[in-house]
This record gives C-alpha cells, structure tokens and sequence, in this order.
C-alpha cells in the first residue's frame, strides 16, 4: 500500500517539474531567439516479486510479476527548431535563418558564448554588442589588402567612430564594347590628313605615326560620306587622267596599195588608189579612226595648220578598260608607203587595289601606267608622282626628276584634294583630270569608290588658287569615355578611341585605339608617345566569330601634374582572349555596353548594412560600399547540449562538442537575414494545451494517494 503512495509522490514531483519547464516556456514566449523546452518523463525501477520463468514440457513459460516505483524527470530537452522571421526598422537587427549561432564575448575574445539573439548595435567606441553588451565576433577588413579575412581567427568586430575612407587611385579600366563589323556605320571619321611629304614608317603597328594626322589607312575598310562601305576588293579601282592623251603623225602622200595600223589593241586597215594627196590621206585615216572612237576612245582628225599632219587625242572620259584609255598607235603594214611612225602617249592611269603588303608606302617608280595600291598613301603618293610626270614631257618613258608643283593631299576632312599651285613653265600644265570607273576580266566595277573620287573631274589651270576635291572617305570609329582617379582623389576623364584599320587573314577585323586625358595631365606608357596628352597604345583584332583573337595593351602610367602621385599605373582590360566577356565585333552598331574602374575618392562612413553573409557594409559619402567586418557563426553537432547562461546566451558543454566557427552560409551553416529578429519557438496554444495535460496529471497523481490513504483508513479500522 504504501509503494502506491509513494508512487503518487514521484508523479506529483514529476509533474511539477513539467509545470515548471513549461510555464518557463509560457513566460518566454516573446523572448528574442528564445528555444523552448520539453520535460521527459521516464519510470522508474520495478519492484520484481516473481522473476519469469521459461516454458518446460507441457507447461507454458510466465512472465515476471513487477510493480512499479513511480516515476521521474529524466531531462529537459531544448528544441532547436527555427523560429519565425520577424522583420524590423533597425538595420543591425540580424536573424538566423538555418542552423548556426552568433558568437559573442565578454572578455575581449578569451572565451565565448553563443546565441540566436540578433538584437545588436554599435556602442560608443564603435563596439558591435548585443543587448548584454557582449562584443560581436567576427572579422575585420585589413586596412593593408582592404579585404575581410574569414580564414583568420575571429576577433571583436568595431568599427571606429567617423571612419574614412582615403582616395584610391585608378589600377584598371575595364571595357566592355562591340565595334562594328558591318557594312554601314554610324560612328565614322574622316581618314587621316596626308600630305606630300615622305612618311616615317616606325610605328608599332607597321604604319607610320609621326603624328596622329599622318598615318595611312588601308582603302578595304573605308566608308563614305554616308556610313556606307566601299567593299573595296581585289583588283578593283578607278582610272585617272591628268590630261588628255594627243600625238601627231605626219601623213606623206600615200602609193597604190594597203596601210594597216592598230589603235590600242584594235586593227585598223585601209587600201589606197596612190592618187591621194597626203591631205587626203590623213582625212582617210582619221575617218577610219573614228569608226573605233567608241570603242579605243581615240578621235582624229587632220591639223588645221597643217592637213597633211594627222592628231590622234583621247580624252579619257570614255569606258572603264585599258583599251578605251590613253593612246598607243602602231603601223603593223604600211605599203602604200605613207610614212606614218608608232607613237604613244600615257596620260591615264590605272589604280588597282591589291591586299595589304604588296606595295611599299610611297610614290611609285614604275613607268607603266597600271598602279596599285592597298593604302591611303599608297594612292595619294602615286596620284600625285603621275601628275608631275604627265608635266615633266607627257610621256612615261622620260621618267626622270619631276619638277612638277602639282599636289595630291588629303586635307582633314578626308577628301583627296589636288593642287596646282605651279606658274607656267617646262614642266607645268593645265591639268585635266578625269576619273572613270575601272573594270577587267572577272572584275566589276566598284561605283561607290569611283563615286567618291569623280567630284575631282575638272580643270585645274596652272597657278590657280582653288582646288579639286573628292568626296569624303571615312573610317569607322568608337569612343569611349570613364572617369578616373588619382591618388588625391581628382576625376580625371580618360578617353579611348577607336579605329577600324583593317581586315584580318581570318575575316575579323582589326582596329587600332588611342588613349588621351586632358591637359595638363600626362600620359605614358611601353609604346611610343606621341604628344603630351596622347597615347598611340595598339592595336586590337577580332576573330571571324566576332571573338576577340588579340589586343596590344600597354602598362599606361598616368601623372596628373597637381600633386598627386606621379606615373599611376593604369592597366586596361579589353576581355578574354577568344571570349566574348569584353570587347566584340559583330555586325551590330558600334556601341559601349559596359565601361568601369576601380578608383575613388575619399569619403565617410554615412550607413551600414549587413548581407546574407553576415557582411558589414559600409556606404560612405563618395559612393563605394565595401565591406567593413562580417560576423563568424559557429555550428555544434548537438545543439541541445549546450548550456544556457541566461540572458539569451549559451555556453559550450562537454556534450556539445567543440564550436565549428566559419561564415553564414556555408557548411550548413544557416544565412543571415537584416533588419529582422528571430522568434521564440515556443508555440502557445501547444504550451496551454500541455499545461492541461500536466494539471490532469497532477490531479490524478493526487487521487492516488487520496486513495491509498483511504484504503490505509479501512484496513486501521479492521482492528476496531
């Protein structure tokens, strides 16, 4: 009898611990990352008074016969499941989202304590502390590699009252653009001035580069005056005249019989009486010549003066293949004995444009009348070396010093423009120019070329002051533009330009870029400079993809000339080398999409916040966010052995093994979430309905021992 009594004690124990545990978790309901507990009830030893027996023969097995003790307490067991989220207005609230806890200390970092209690703050030293005022621990960004080190041993994050940030001088610029590889452009500018004077070919892209304005370009990649582009290609070009094509021939009276003569390339045959006067005879062979003229472009006729001298002239204006140009005249039979001679005259001359490389940059020493050229220069120099020599006799073959005036420049508009500034003398002439398209066997004519170069048709007299100019031709151009600073922390606007200078073996293209910055500043670098302010920096090519194949970057220095730090190294970043992660050409406008450095000036410290990483960042008054410190989190391989130490703090025990200390996010451990705290876990109505469980329970232990002692009362009054 009396076991139940003190079986009905052990419940009412029990169920009072319960009751405690959970009006504990009731009174906690509102606490801050507060974790509720759960009483684990668990029997105690039986009292055995018939131990169990094995069956044998017949005779089945029993059961051991045991009465209970009671009950108790075993463990309180805390429940470290999530808590809501709840969001805030105070940026350095931080919440858990995962498994983790914030480590705090009361020592400067000797030893630690952990919670899930996010309700931080800065103190008057800059110290990140929770409510206790226990420092945070974390890491902190090294003022000498300005990055936060999450391998390094935490430490006590603070962050000092009015930090600044000093100016950062510009390291890197970073470009990201296409330039276009298409045929029409938006962006152009004219091709560079060329003038009459010899070229220094030194450059680092194998052009010359003596000045900014000197520097030939290659007539494949060109536009005109409207974005379109010429497509020069192989063989394609223009004839040019600078005078009408004219010789003379004396006719002598003619005997009976046949002349045969041929007129650039085409047979010309004609049978005389022996009757004809020489007058005569001139008319017969000029008539005969003109039935060609369509075709040679040859006209005759007899001289006023003189009947009996025949004059042979081309103009040059007719048809766009050799035979139509220049005069050549040949007696292939003459029996009728007229006394004509062979005779020649090359005022017209063929421009073919031919890929890079096969001509040296110059005036031409060649005494056919077929040039070629793939250059600027390479036409220009040549134009003008056969204008003097059309002034020096009017015939190629005497191609000997030319001491013509006549010039052929490219003024700054990029219009080729000639002169003939000259006064009258042996070897100066009124120049008619006349430029004609040009076709050959298996090539057509590229009309947006002669096109561009026909408005120099026209006279141009001796001494005149005026001039003949062409259209315009372009080259396709991108600028880019970015703010960089010094180590005073001056914006200084850095520009790079863009040039489309050529077509690659592969089909992609090739540019050449400038870098410049205002005056007085100075920039410099491993390539040759030019000017104060400017930069020849390289040169940049593209794969037929648009991918891009190479990039000449040089290691700029820049020196600002107001204090600051002298020869800032600037490096450029153009992309990946066969990537398309900076600079492009597709066929899509030129256009920049992305352009940034990492330079800045001073500031201060005007805002915090923290990122899922637990990262302070801090926003100062010039613009830059870095981060200032992050917070450690340490994770336990049983949470529910660590120990409270109040004030919503825990402490390490030997059954919660060793801290796992590392940053949110990463090993399972949980992310950060600002401006937010976590809940208590505790759910109320599940708290209210246990309190009734355990009320049950205690009243029903209560009427066990009424019971026993009522029973104790009967069995006393048996003896009465």
């Amino acid at each position: 009898m009396l076991r139940s009594l003190f079986a009905g004690v052990t419940g009412l124990q029990s169920h009072q611990i319960a009751m405690d545990v959970e009006s504990n978790n009731i009174a906690n309901v509102n606490t801050i990352g507060y974790k509720y507990s759960r009483a684990n009830f668990s029997d105690l030893l039986a009292q055995t008074n018939q131990i169990a027996t094995a069956p044998q023969g017949q005779i089945g097995g029993k059961n051991a016969v045991q009465i209970g003790l009671g009950t108790t307490v075993s463990s309180v067991t805390r429940i470290h499941s999530q808590g809501s989220i709840q969001n805030t207005d105070k940026n350095t609230d931080v919440a858990i989202q995962g498994d983790g806890m914030f480590i705090v200390s009361s020592d400067g970092g000797n030893t630690y304590k952990y919670s899930r209690s996010g309700d931080f703050k800065f103190d008057a030293a800059g110290n990140f502390v929770d409510n206790n005022g226990f420092i945070v621990q974390g890491w902190v960004r090294d003022e000498k590699t300005g990055l936060v080190d999450s391998t390094a041993p935490i430490s006590s994050i603070q962050i000092p009252p009015g930090l600044t940030t000093p100016a950062q001088a510009s390291s890197e610029v970073v470009i990201k653009a296409n330039l276009s590889s298409g045929d029409k452009v938006e962006q152009f500018k004219p091709i560079y001035t060329l003038d009459t004077n010899a070229l220094d070919k030194t450059g680092i892209d194998g052009l010359a580069n003596t000045s900014d304005d000197d520097r030939p370009e290659f007539f494949n990649v060109l536009f005109d005056a409207s974005g379109s582009a010429l497509n020069l290609q192989q063989g394609q070009g223009m004839w040019t005249s600078y005078k009408p094509s004219t010789i003379s021939k004396t006719v002598a009276a003619p005997g009976a019989g046949a002349l045969a003569i041929n007129v650039n390339g085409v047979a010309i045959s004609m049978t005389f009486t022996g009757t004809e006067t020489a007058a005569q005879a001139a008319s017969t062979i000029a008539a005969k010549i003109n039935a060609q003229t369509a075709t040679t472009g040859v006209s005759a006729s007899p001289d006023p003066v003189n009947p009996a001298v025949l004059v042979l002239t081309n103009d040059n204006t007719r048809g766009t293949t050799a035979v139509s140009k220049n005069i050549s005249f040949t007696v292939t039979s003459d029996v009728a004995a007229t006394g004509l001679t062979a005779g020649s005259d090359i005022t017209a001359f063929q421009y073919t444009f031919i890929d890079a490389g096969a001509v040296p940059i110059g005036e031409t020493t060649a005494t056919a009348s077929q040039r070629q050229f793939t250059t600027t220069e390479d036409l220009r120099a040549q134009m003008q070396h056969d204008a003097r020599l059309v002034g020096d006799d009017h015939t190629v073959a005497n191609n000997g010093v030319l001491d013509s005036a006549i010039t052929v420049e490219i003024n700054s508009k990029g219009q080729f423009e000639i002169k003939n500034p000259g006064s009258a003398g042996t070897d100066e002439y009124d120049l008619r120019v006349s430029v004609t398209g040009l076709t050959s066997a298996g090539v057509t004519e590229n009309t947006r070329f002669t096109q561009n170069l026909q408005t120099l048709s026209g006279t141009l007299t001796t001494g005149s002051s005026i001039s003949r100019l062409s259209q315009a031709f372009n080259a396709a151009t991108h600028s880019a533009s970015i703010d960089v600073f010094d180590s005073l922390g001056t914006k200084h606007t850095l520009r790079l330009d863009f040039r489309k200078t050529a077509l690659s073996a592969s089909g992609g293209t090739e540019w050449v870029y400038e870098v410049s910055v205002p005056s007085p500043g100075d920039i410099g670098g491993t390539i040759n400079k030019n000017e104060l302010t400017n930069l020849d920096a390289g040169r940049i090519s593209f794969t037929n993809t648009g991918a891009l194949a190479l990039a000449t970057i040089p290691s700029l220095t820049y020196t600002a000339n107001n204090g600051s730090a002298p020869n800032q190294t600037i490096n450029l970043n153009f992309g990946s080398i066969n990537q398309f992660d900076g600079m492009t050409s597709f066929d899509n406008p030129s256009g920049t999409s992305g352009i940034s450095q990492d330079g800045f000036p001073g500031g201060d410290l005007v805002g915090i916040r923290i990122d899922q990483s637990g990262t302070l960042v801090g926003s100062f008054s010039n613009g830059r966010s870095f981060g200032l410190a992050q917070i450690g989190m340490a994770k336990f391989s049983n949470n529910e052995g660590l120990v409270s130490d109040g004030g919503n703090v825990y402490l390490q025990s030997a059954n919660s093994g060793d801290p796992i200390i590392g940053t949110a996010a990463t090993a399972g451990r949980g992310f950060m979430q600002s401006s937010a705290l976590e809940a208590s876990n505790v759910d109320l109505s599940k708290s209210l309905t246990q309190l009734i469980i355990i009320q049950r329970g205690y009243q029903a232990n209560g009427k066990t021992i009424t019971t026993s002692d009522t029973l104790l009362e009967t069995l006393l009054g048996i003896k009465r």
